[in-house]
């Protein structure tokens, strides 16, 4: 059974993508940490970052850097946060997101009532910065 991932990237789910391409799709999550929080996940259903070959492992990274050189701009974060959990759900996925201290980076904290039109706004947002 492919897991929420594959079918937010397979179009089966709604999603908010800023990035696909034929190894990784990049989409807002809809708990986020801070406004603008991307999860970069690749195509290849692989419960655990570990077990990423090299190669794609290394282009997940390379998507996450482009997204937060994103994030820090338009969102004007003082840093940007990456985190490799793996514990919400079994595909691997890096979550990038804009941070102003340490306390962004505890999922304890994350907003699951983030209302869509805010959602949409950021979506746009991220899609605009990486345009420009």
């Amino acid at each position: 059974m492919p897991t929420i991932f594959s079918r937010i990237i397979a179009g089966e789910l709604p999603g908010r993508i800023v990035h696909s391409d034929e190894r990784v799709a990049a989409f807002l999550t809809i708990a986020p940490l801070t406004p603008g929080h991307t999860l970069v996940v690749p195509r290849a259903e692989v419960d655990e970052w570990t077990d990423l070959e090299p190669e794609l492992a290394a282009h997940v990274l390379a998507v996450a850097h482009t997204i937060g050189r994103t994030l820090k701009r338009v969102f004007a974060a003082p840093r940007v946060g990456l985190i490799i959990a793996g514990f919400e759900v079994p595909h691997a996925h890096v979550h990038v997101f804009p941070a102003s201290d340490m306390a962004d980076f505890d999922f304890a904290r994350a907003d699951d009532n983030v209302p869509a039109a805010e959602l949409d706004a950021h979506h746009q947002r991220i899609l605009a910065g990486l345009e420009g």
